[in-house]
């Protein structure tokens, strides 16, 4: 009686992804983490402006020399976003240099990080490595996971942008601006998120379980960027400022890329 060899299937890499793509982006979306995430991206802009918008005009005086400074509220909604054409003067300028539409990628950061060490803490990355797809495969998906999650991260800090300037009765007026420039803008800092994403996952692989050293690595690292956000994206962006983050993404998300694929083959999975 004959026996039939074993016979092992090998998946071609368009069917490895699709098949890591559909888990992961099933796991965000049902991860609490996830829908914090978007929640504090929308909220953060309504509560900065609104809170902004009400202390305008209370003075603080200074116990040790007594000189009083007078608080000033935001005059713009789009202040949020960036730095206006001739905004300096406007009240609120020196918190919202700071606080503004580039913290997203901050919060990007501890997504990506908490849902990576969960795939080491958990045994499920050692599972998946065995038997189902490529260390390379695993990078690209959670790369193309994180800046879905960005994306969605920004249009929701938009849209929180809009509500906290009709809340607060702020004034939409663009002093110079056009609407092209608003998209371009819009549209730079999206090509942007692969940059960041493919930094914060390369140290979430290196970190693997220890979620706590991911997220400060992470932290750490994009806060050595974090002020030349509002110079590559500003509200005045043109088509050249999209191409130039259009380029930073590719080359980030390759380079990068290949060394969180090479970590991953030269390091322990547990």
């Amino acid at each position: 009686m004959m026996e039939r060899a074993a016979i092992f299937k090998s998946f071609g890499f368009s069917k490895r992804m699709k098949s890591m793509l559909k888990v992961d982006f099933l796991r965000m979306l049902r991860s609490r983490v996830f829908y914090i995430m978007i929640a504090c991206a929308l909220v953060m802009p309504i509560l900065m402006t609104v809170m902004m918008a009400m202390m305008d005009g209370s003075v603080s005086v200074d116990p040790q020399t007594g000189v009083q400074t007078v608080m000033q509220g935001p005059e713009n909604a789009w202040q949020n976003l960036g730095t206006l054409p001739g905004g300096e003067a406007m009240g609120g300028t020196e918190v919202f240099a700071m606080c503004n539409i580039n913290m997203v990628f901050m919060l990007v950061c501890v997504f990506i990080c908490l849902f990576i060490s969960d795939d080491f803490r958990s045994g499920y990355a050692k599972n998946l490595f065995t038997v189902r797809v490529r260390k390379g495969d695993y990078v690209i998906s959670k790369t193309l996971v994180g800046f879905i999650c960005g994306v969605l991260m920004l249009i929701a800090y938009f849209i929180g942008t809009v509500l906290g300037g009709m809340i607060a009765g702020l004034s939409f007026d663009l002093h110079g601006l056009t609407a092209g420039n608003l998209l371009m803008c819009m549209l730079a800092k999206i090509l942007l998120v692969p940059v960041f994403i493919s930094i914060f996952t390369l140290i979430s692989v290196a970190a693997k379980q220890k979620a706590w050293l991911s997220i400060c690595g992470s932290l750490g690292g994009g806060m050595l960027l974090f002020m030349m956000f509002s110079m590559i994206t500003p509200l005045v962006s043109t088509i050249l400022n999209v191409g130039l983050c259009f380029i930073g993404g590719v080359l980030f998300s390759v380079g990068l890329g290949s060394i969180s694929n090479l970590v991953l083959k030269k390091t322990s999975l547990v």
